[in-house]
């Protein structure tokens, strides 16, 4: 048990950085005043989830999902 142990443990600090960097990668979800004019309608803004940054978003998703399950491994007391 102490092996898998350490193997959750060294995948979660793995995980953390990659989402820490994913994370940090991400543009801000701010648009200033072009949002009221509705200015963010353009064909970039609806097709987000087919370029970069919504492959981005999707992994850190993942990633997210990811980190918690290790959490709650790492947190199970089985003796």
């Amino acid at each position: 048990m102490a092996a898998l142990k350490i193997v959750i443990s060294v995948l979660y600090i793995i995980v953390s950085v990659a989402l820490i960097a994913l994370v940090l990668m991400q543009e801000g979800k701010t648009q200033g005043l072009g949002s009221i004019a509705g200015a963010a309608e353009t064909y970039w803004g609806k097709n987000k989830g087919r370029s970069m940054e919504g492959m981005l978003v999707k992994i850190t998703r993942v990633l997210a999902v990811l980190f918690l399950l290790l959490t709650m491994a790492l947190n199970l007391n089985v003796y």
